[in-house]
């Protein structure tokens, strides 16, 4: 069934406390189901309802590049020295963001996608020689099925360098999967448009050398994506 057995238990009791019968509980719309056992809990705390107020402006702030929620929970137990430790607070977000942001997961094949992108925030490096500064572009791929993961600096995205980090990607796997999905990044794909986008003369070579399938991701809700 894909439950634990203490799920199960929990649904069991519940079931049998309400005593409904199993075509009552099939004439409920999904969302009497969610009151109903809602009405079952115990009544938050004051602690967690003013802990609850900071969750939309924490949401927005998590989206900036650099901020954690251990940095949310710091700002947050400055000014409630009283309230929620961190392992605490993370859990109640993670409830809270479970109720107002449902997120559709979906199943890869074990070696079937290698979903590809560029991190926003670049790396630095210091030149031994001359001591200036140089920025890294950060290139990450992940396979959809066991979320196994290659990174490496790049010195930019262009074309060149793309191929050169999936083309070692490839060697680090140490294998080709089915397709590759890029994230729309300019080196892979010319014109972005929402259900087409095309990828690059050099991308369609890098296609015909390795064999895998090449699929652009397409622009879609940001709610729904492949890992």
């Amino acid at each position: 069934m894909g439950l634990s057995r203490n799920t199960i238990t929990k649904y069991i009791a519940f079931f049998q406390r309400y005593q409904f019968t199993s075509y009552e509980i099939s004439a409920m719309t999904l969302e009497e189901l969610h009151k109903l056992f809602k009405s079952d809990q115990k009544p938050k705390s004051a602690q967690l309802l003013t802990l609850e107020k900071y969750f939309p402006y924490f949401d927005k702030e998590l989206r900036k590049t650099g901020v954690t929620r251990q940095l949310l929970w710091q700002e947050y137990y400055v000014k409630h020295p009283d309230g929620f430790k961190l392992s605490q607070f993370k859990y109640w977000y993670h409830q809270w963001t479970k109720e107002v942001s449902p997120v559709m997961h979906l199943t890869h094949k074990a070696g079937d996608k290698l979903f590809i992108d560029y991190t926003g925030k670049k790396l630095s490096i210091v030149d031994r020689h001359t001591g200036e500064l140089q920025d890294l572009e950060v290139f990450v791929c992940v396979l959809g099925s066991s979320q196994y993961t290659y990174v490496e600096a790049s010195p930019s995205q262009k074309k060149e360098d793309f191929i050169r980090s999936v083309e070692n990607a490839l060697w680090f796997y140490g294998g080709v999967p089915n397709a590759l999905v890029p994230d729309n990044l300019k080196s892979a794909v010319t014109k972005g448009v929402v259900m087409n986008p095309r990828s690059t003369r050099r991308s369609l070579i890098l296609q015909n050398i390795m064999k895998p399938q090449y699929c652009p991701q397409e622009h879609i809700n940001p709610g729904i994506r492949p890992l």
